[in-house]
């Protein structure tokens, strides 16, 4: 049970400890039944470490007498020079690999946080921050995960492929998130298990950040408004996201399957929003004048205009400086849409 509780590196320095002690206890044993009540067992066991140890301070009294005694002292000491250098070499890997390992690690992911900007940092990435950060790894954004428990992160890092930036550490302390960039964030997403901690990071983030993004999760309803006024930009529940599904899943099981289906079986199609900047050759123009789908394959869902959205919007619909294009479609095809509109007109 011990050993499932602590890292393969150091279970298997316990293996290379025990297999020594081992040795050394069955060393003894053999000493203590050649000698037939000769040498207590205490002084057979002593025998053999000095022995596996190669000191060899001084044979047990009347050794030579013994039948077989240095023979099996022969024995010991092949088998252990075996295991100390299985154990030296094991430590040795344990404490290169281990805390070397990790510190140089460390510090190369502290030096690709800092030359970070415009990233997204999650804050938690337990049963919800873990989608979280999946969805802006498929969105290849760029994101810096926060979480109390450094073997969580250092196996959702290990199954997405190593690749994750990540703080070890409280959320809720300034300093935590100092190092994780958020004065240089364009978005953060706190998905602690507590309205309060939830709460915290985001007065902590807004006091230091006042243009980032933050989304916020809610347990209780009643939260929501707090968080707002503490500067979250949007509260999601996931709870109550988790029972509408349920009931679309009851009641329109095939618009439910859909949704499955583009998210499992097509993982590059995605809903993105391309805005219209004031730069844009497109602002002041119809959305009928968009490059055709032959050039950017992309599907226009809905157009924001003046807060509010317009549904499958007329190919007549103005093209205004702040304007906010829904689309859908493969994340190439949208990229090469946002990079036409993104084009600064020639005039």
């Amino acid at each position: 049970m011990f050993l499932t509780l602590v890292t393969p590196e150091a279970r298997r320095v316990l293996q290379a400890l025990g297999l020594l002690i081992l040795v050394m206890l069955l060393g003894g044993l053999g000493y203590y039944l050649l000698g037939q009540g000769l040498w207590t067992f205490e002084q057979a066991v002593y025998m053999s470490v000095i022995t596996v140890s190669t000191v060899g301070f001084a044979e047990l009294p009347r050794f030579a007498d013994v039948g077989g005694a240095r023979e099996l002292t022969g024995a010991v000491i092949v088998c252990g020079v075996g295991a100390v250098a299985y154990f030296q070499s094991t430590l040795t890997a344990f404490l290169v690999e281990g805390t070397i390992g990790h510190a140089w690690r460390r510090n190369r992911m502290k030096r690709q946080i800092e030359a970070l900007s415009d990233h997204v940092v999650v804050a938690g990435i337990g049963s919800t921050g873990r989608h979280v950060v999946e969805e802006l790894r498929a969105m290849s954004k760029p994101l810096v995960a926060i979480d109390r428990s450094r073997e969580h992160l250092e196996r959702v890092s290990s199954e997405l492929g190593g690749t994750l930036l990540y703080i070890h550490g409280d959320a809720t302390d300034d300093d935590v998130l100092a190092d994780a960039g958020v004065a240089r964030a364009s978005g953060i997403v706190t998905t602690l298990n507590d309205d309060k901690a939830n709460l915290f990071v985001t007065l902590s983030v807004r006091s230091v950040n006042p243009t980032a993004r933050i989304v916020a999760r809610v347990i209780e309803p009643e939260t929501a408004a707090k968080m707002s006024r503490a500067g979250a930009n949007v509260t999601v529940s996931p709870n109550r996201i988790g029972g509408r599904r349920m009931a679309t899943e009851l009641v329109r099981p095939e618009v439910a399957a859909f949704f499955d289906s583009l998210t499992r079986d097509h993982q590059d199609l995605r809903f993105q929003e391309i805005p219209i900047e004031g730069a844009s050759s497109y602002a002041g123009k119809q959305l009928s004048e968009l490059p055709p789908r032959a050039v950017a394959d992309v599907v226009v869902l809905a157009l924001k205009d003046q807060d509010r959205f317009r549904y499958n919007p007329a190919p007549g619909s103005m093209l205004r400086t702040g304007s906010v294009l829904v689309v859908f479609g493969e994340a190439g095809e949208v990229e090469k849409l946002r990079r036409l509109v993104e084009k600064p007109s020639s005039g």
